[in-house]
C-alpha cells in the first residue's frame, strides 16, 4: 500500500493537471524519467494511476517509484502519440514498453549526386539523399535492385561527376558502358535530363507505382513502332516483360486497394508483436513485424497506437487509410481508421493477423529451444494461476491402477519436475492388501504407501497430486492425504471420455470442472501426464502378467521359487528354457535340478 503522505504532493500535481491531450513523465527520486505516457485527457489518465482499486502489481511497483510528474500539452492526439514515441526513444524509460529491435535492415539509397547512384545501404546519411525501405526480407531488395539494373542503365562508379569534370573530359567510360550497364554519363554520352527521367521512374517503382511506369513504357513502345524503330520498340518490350516478372514475385491483392496500411497485434504475457503490411496499388510493398517488451499494464490499444506511429515514421508512410482489428480510440490527422468486417479489406487484415500469429509462434518456439527452463516456468505459473495454488507446482505426481478382472493388480506413480518427466522417480506398486477388482481400495493403499515413505525418508513432497480418474479417485486420495497423513497437498482429477481421451480437469472439494480449451497448453500438458501414467501402469501390468504366466509353466515338482526366478531372470522365457541342453541347465542350476527340468520338458514333448 502506498503511503498517503508520500503521494500527497503528487496528488496536488494531479489535481492541477489540464484536461487536454498531452504526454506525462514520471520521475524517480534521482530525477530520472522512469515512464512516459500519452493521454487524450491528462488529468483523467494520470489520476487513474493513483486509483488503488485499479492498480495491477506492475503498476503498483511503478507508482512507488514516482517522486515527481512533468507534462507537456499538445494540440491533438496524434501529436501526443508522436511526442511519446520520440521521448521513449530518447530516454528509454525503465517502465515503458521496450522496442526489441536490434537489427539494422538495409535501405535502397538514391544518392544526392549530379548523376545519382542507386544502391543498398545500412547507413542513413543526412546529405539530401533519398532512402527507401527498410527491407526486412533479403530476396525482396535483391529482386528490386536487379529489376532497376535490367531496365535502367545507371552508373555504379564513385567518380566525382560534375558538369565541369564531364566537359573537361576528366573521365573515360569503363567496362559497365561496354556491357551496356551504363550509358556513359561520365563522358557526356548520356544527358542529365535523360538520366534524371530514369531516376524519376526508379523512385516510382520504389514507391510501388508500377502501373504508371508500365503505361509510360507502353506509350514509348508504341511510339517507336509507329516510327518504324522496331529495335528500340523491342528493347522497351523487354523492359515491360521484366516488370511483369517482378510483379509476379510480389504479393498482389485487389488492385482497387491502394495506399493502405494494415496492422495486427498479438500479445503473449510480457511480449507484444505488431505486424505491418503496406499496400500500394494492389501490391504489398512492405511487410514487417515489430516486437515490444511490456513492462507495465499497457492496454493493447495503447501498444498498437504506439506501434502505428513508430512503423509509419520508420517506413515514411503517407497512407490515408489504416486497417485495424479493433478501434484504438485515437485520431490521426488526415487518416481514416477502418475495422473491416468483410470483403477485400477484411482479407488483407486477416493476412496481417496470420503473419503476426506465425511470427509470434516462431519467436516463442525459438525461445523454448534455447531456454526450455523459461517455458517450463511459464507453464507452471499458468497452472498455479489456473488452479489458484499457493505454490508453484514444481513437483507433480500422478497415479493410475491397472488390472484385468482383478488379476495381477498393480499401480503406478509418475513424477514430473519442472514440467518434465523425472523417470528415475517413477514408482511401480504391486497391490498387497486388496483382493479382487477394487480400484478405490488399490488407490488408497498405494497413496498411503507412497507418502508414508516420503515422510519417513524426509523426501520432498509434491505441490500437486493428480488422479487418473474422476471424483471417486480424488476423494480416496484426499482421505489419505488430509485425514490420515494430515498433509496439505492440492489434488486434481483427470476424467476421460468414451474414447479413452482426456475429457476434463477436476479440481477442488467438492470437485468442479476447470474450463479449458482442449488446445490450451496447460490442458495438453495434463493430458500428456495422464497418457504417461497410463502407459507406465499398463507396461508394468503386462510385465507382471507375462512373468506370472512364465512362473506357472515352471511350477515343476522339485523346483522351488528361487530357482524359477533365477531361470526367468537369466533366460527370459519358457521357450528358451525348453531349448536348453542338459549341460547348459547344469551350468546354471546344478545337476539334480537340471535333470528334473530337462526330463519334465522332454517327456512333455514326446
Amino acid at each position: 500500500m502506498i503511503n498517503t503522505k508520500e503521494i500527497s504532493p503528487l496528488k496536488q500535481i494531479v489535481l492541477s493537471l489540464p484536461e487536454s491531450p498531452g504526454i506525462y513523465q514520471y520521475l524517480n527520486e534521482k530525477e530520472e524519467i522512469i515512464y512516459v505516457g500519452k493521454a487524450k485527457n491528462l488529468k483523467r489518465r494520470v489520476s487513474s494511476y493513483f486509483n488503488k482499486e485499479q492498480q495491477s502489481v506492475k503498476t503498483k511497483v511503478l507508482v512507488k517509484q514516482i517522486h515527481d510528474i512533468k507534462y507537456i500539452v499538445v494540440e491533438n492526439e496524434q501529436d501526443a502519440l508522436l511526442l511519446e514515441n520520440s521521448l521513449i526513444k530518447k530516454f528509454q524509460p525503465r517502465y515503458n514498453i521496450l522496442l526489441k529491435d536490434g537489427k539494422t535492415y538495409p535501405w535502397i539509397c538514391i544518392k544526392n549526386e549530379f548523376f545519382p547512384r542507386v544502391f543498398k545501404t545500412r547507413n542513413l546519411v543526412k546529405d539530401g539523399s533519398k532512402y527507401y525501405g527498410p527491407y526486412t526480407y533479403g530476396p525482396a531488395i535483391k529482386t528490386i535492385l536487379e529489376l532497376i539494373e535490367q531496365i535502367f542503365p545507371l552508373r555504379t562508379c564513385k567518380l566525382d561527376l560534375t558538369s565541369e569534370s564531364i566537359h573537361r573530359k576528366n573521365y573515360k567510360v569503363c567496362l559497365q558502358y561496354h556491357i551496356k550497364k551504363c550509358a556513359g554519363c561520365c563522358e557526356g554520352l548520356q544527358s542529365r535530363e535523360e538520366y534524371d527521367e530514369n531516376i524519376k521512374k526508379i523512385k516510382s517503382i520504389l514507391k510501388g507505382e508500377i502501373s504508371e511506369i508500365e503505361d509510360d513504357l507502353k506509350k514509348e513502345m508504341i511510339s517507336y513502332a509507329e516510327n518504324l524503330e522496331f529495335e528500340k520498340a523491342q528493347k522497351v518490350k523487354e523492359k515491360l516483360e521484366i516488370l511483369a516478372q517482378y510483379k509476379s514475385k510480389s504479393t498482389i491483392v485487389n488492385p482497387l486497394l491502394t495506399n493502405i496500411d494494415t496492422f495486427a497485434i498479438e500479445i503473449d504475457d510480457s511480449d507484444a508483436f505488431i505486424n505491418y503490411l503496406k499496400v500500394t496499388n494492389g501490391t504489398i510493398t512492405q511487410a514487417y513485424t515489430l516486437e515490444y517488451k511490456i513492462r507495465t499494464e499497457e492496454e493493447k490499444e495503447e501498444i498498437l497506437a504506439s506501434a502505428i506511429i513508430e512503423l509509419r515514421n520508420r517506413f515514411k508512410s503517407q497512407s490515408k487509410e489504416i486497417l485495424l482489428p479493433f478501434d484504438i480510440n485515437y485520431e490521426l490527422n488526415g487518416v481514416t481508421i477502418t475495422v473491416p468486417q468483410r470483403g477485400d479489406k477484411k482479407k488483407l487484415l486477416d493476412l496481417s493477423i496470420q503473419n503476426v500469429k506465425q511470427y509470434k509462434f516462431d519467436r516463442l518456439k525459438q525461445r523454448e529451444k534455447f531456454n526450455p527452463e523459461q517455458r517450463a516456468a511459464k507453464l507452471l505459473n499458468n497452472i498455479r494461476n489456473l488452479l489458484k495454488l499457493n505454490n508453484l507446482p514444481i513437483q507433480i505426481e500422478c497415479f493410475d491402477n491397472s488390472n484385468i478382472q482383478g488379476s495381477d493388480a498393480v499401480a503406478a506413480c509418475v513424477v514430473y519436475k519442472m514440467a518434465k518427466p523425472s523417470k528415475k522417480d517413477y514408482r511401480k506398486y504391486n497391490i498387497k492388501s486388496v483382493v479382487g477388482p477394487d480400484d478405490y481400495a488399490s488407490m488408497r493403499e498405494v497413496v498411503r504407501r507412497r507418502y508414508t515413505r516420503l515422510i519417513e525418508e524426509e523426501s520432498p513432497l509434491p505441490q500437486l497430486i493428480i488422479a487418473d480418474g474422476g471424483i471417486g479417485q480424488m476423494e480416496v486420495i484426499r482421505e489419505v492425504i488430509e485425514d490420515e497423513l494430515k498433509l496439505s497437498i492440492p489434488i486434481a482429477g483427470l476424467a476421460k471420455n468414451e474414447k479413452h481421451k482426456t475429457k476434463e480437469l477436476l479440481f477442488g472439494f467438492p470437485p468442479k470442472v476447470v474450463g479449458m480449451d482442449p488446445n490450451d497448453e496447460v490442458f495438453r500438458f495434463f493430458a500428456s501426464i495422464q497418457d504417461e501414467v497410463h502407459r507406465y501402469a499398463i507396461k508394468f501390468h503386462r510385465e507382471k502378467r507375462s512373468k506370472n504366466q512364465v512362473k506357472s509353466e515352471l511350477e515343476i515338482k522339485g523346483i522351488g521359487p528361487k530357482t524359477r526366478e533365477q531361470l526367468i531372470k537369466r533366460f527370459k522365457s519358457v521357450k528358451r528354457i525348453k531349448e536348453l541342453s542338459i549341460n547348459e541347465l547344469e551350468n546354471e542350476i546344478g545337476n539334480s535340478k537340471a535333470q528334473i527340468i530337462f526330463q519334465y520338458f522332454h517327456k512333455e514333448n514326446k
